[in-house]
């Protein structure tokens, strides 16, 4: 039997579920994967580091403008997850280049944390989609 446990509230962008999960991918690329490409001299090191520190703080910034700047928190969402394609890519790309020197199995399985991420990046967009519709046909009714 199913049990169920309702979800925590929302209370800052750090609740979160796709800005937790990307930080951690920060932490896992950091720790694992960047300081063996920094041994490797790749070219795309600055990049991919750059792209996978921007996801959390283009996560972050989205919520704290959602009410104020509706369309930008929407479009900086999405490049959280342009992001997110980009970060696949670039993995992709060092298990294809470096793939004796570097751990497959890691970067499958970040590669796989990021698109599982990118998707409920998605719903969560469309979620607030849901909220602001309801909100204008409030604000409508209330007229």
């Amino acid at each position: 039997m199913f049990k169920f446990t309702p979800k925590k509230p929302i209370r800052s962008f750090r609740d979160l579920e796709v800005y937790q999960k990307t930080l951690e991918g920060v932490v896992i690329f950091y720790k694992d994967i960047r300081p063996e490409l920094v041994k490797l001299q790749y070219d795309l090191l600055e990049g991919m580091t750059n792209c996978a520190l921007s996801i959390p703080l283009f996560v972050a910034e989205s919520h704290g403008m959602r009410f104020s700047d509706f369309k930008l928190a929407v479009a900086t969402l999405e490049k959280a997850m342009q992001d997110c394609n980009k970060m696949i890519v670039y993995l992709e790309q060092t298990a294809g280049i470096y793939g004796t020197k570097l751990s497959v199995d890691l970067i499958d399985d970040l590669s796989r944390r990021y698109m599982d991420t990118r998707g409920k990046m998605f719903r969560l967009e469309k979620s607030w989609q849901k909220f602001r519709q309801a909100d204008v046909a409030m604000s409508k009714f209330k007229k």
